[in-house]
């Protein structure tokens, strides 16, 4: 069953247009990755060092392979020195509602 996942990051202060040229770098990878379905990126108007990521995959698994590649390859980590804070990944189903 396909999932939706939400990606939020924040830039270290100022740092928003340099988090943005580095995913425009690594999500070409992301978007033809197995099991990945879509990838859409966002930036907060208010606060321009705050993205949101929301990626279908064809499954939870499908996504936590794909992580697990990225923290293996160094690019969950220098991601993460980026960051402000730690990033939040939620995951979603579709309802019927």
């Amino acid at each position: 069953m396909a999932v939706t996942i939400i990606l939020e990051v924040k830039a270290k202060p100022g740092t928003g247009d340099e988090l943005q040229a580095s995913m425009k770098t690594v999500l070409p990878d992301t978007r033809s990755y197995d099991g990945c379905i879509s990838l859409n990126t966002y930036r907060d108007q208010d606060d321009p060092d705050v993205f949101v990521l929301v990626e279908h995959f064809e499954s939870k698994a499908h996504y936590e392979t794909y992580l697990a590649w990225r923290v293996e390859t160094g690019v969950f980590a220098q991601l993460g020195e980026s960051l402000a804070e730690p990033p939040s990944i939620r995951y979603f189903d579709l309802t019927d509602a």
